[in-house]
């Protein structure tokens, strides 16, 4: 499966990230020949001088810019995969990753994990969501779905993985700070490695964020990677390798713990 990792700074305005997705979408990831693309967490608007104008500018899934992008995949067999903030009660908002195929959304998946941690605090605005998120199919192969902070829990990796998961989606906007993209590295790298699946995660770029994409196959080597600018990134995904990987390094069947469940909301 060739795949495409699309990162880039997301504005304030939705309408240019909204033009901003759908040039990665049509005209370099289908010139590409990529079957998956994965955009950046957070795609529908930012200003770093405002944190909240992430959420004040949140949309439905039935908004202009998610209208905007189904029509534009509408004629295409790409997956993309991506996440945007949708209003909830009480001036919160979800954060929803979204798959789009064919002019429609094939599945969702609300943030588990809210990133309360480095004086930053996710969950004054969004709410958590309560469910596993879905498995998709894309070109044969089973995508598990992630978003950012949730890398640093391993159990949600396990268990994507333990419902058959062969590569795990990442889209996620990694802050900047000391050490943090020793953590991105480590932490990608470590998911893929000991659930021996691939790994695919997007990172956001610009001021405040450290971009630095990743492909990185079932033991643990990254493939490709993207810098900290703007760009479109490449890579393939082969069934062989996880064939290999898997029966050189049969750790899913060696474990002695049970499949994690999601603990009941507090």
């Amino acid at each position: 499966m060739k795949i495409a990792m699309g990162q880039f700074a997301v504005s304030r305005d939705p309408q240019d990230n909204a033009a901003t997705c759908i040039s990665l979408m049509q005209q370099q990831a289908l010139a590409g020949g990529a079957a998956l693309l994965v955009l950046p967490e957070a795609v529908l608007a930012r200003d770093n001088a405002d944190p909240d104008h992430v959420i004040n500018a949140a949309q439905p899934l039935n908004g202009p810019f998610m209208t905007a992008l189904r029509a534009a995949s509408k004629d295409n067999a790409l997956t993309t995969v991506f996440t945007l903030h949708v209003p909830t009660a009480d001036r919160k908002a979800l954060n929803v990753l979204v798959a789009l195929r064919g002019g429609e959304v094939i599945a969702t998946y609300d943030k588990l994990h809210l990133y309360d941690a480095f004086n930053v605090q996710e969950s004054r605005r969004v709410m958590p969501g309560t469910q596993i998120p879905p498995l998709i199919e894309v070109a044969g192969m089973k995508v598990g779905l992630m978003t950012c902070y949730d890398v640093r829990f391993p159990e949600l990796a396990r268990r994507l993985v333990l419902d058959g998961a062969e590569v795990l989606v990442l889209p996620a906007a990694w802050v900047r700070g000391p050490l943090k993209e020793r953590h991105w590295e480590v932490l990608c790298s470590a998911r893929a490695l000991e659930n021996t699946a691939f790994m695919v995660a997007v990172g956001e770029c610009g001021p405040r964020n450290i971009g630095n994409s990743l492909a990185i196959d079932p033991l643990g080597v990254i493939v490709a990677r993207g810098t900290e600018a703007p760009g479109l990134i490449f890579a393939e995904l082969a069934a062989s390798r996880l064939a290999e990987a898997r029966s050189a390094l049969p750790v899913l069947e060696n474990r002695r713990f049970a499949k994690p469940e999601l603990e009941a909301k507090k």
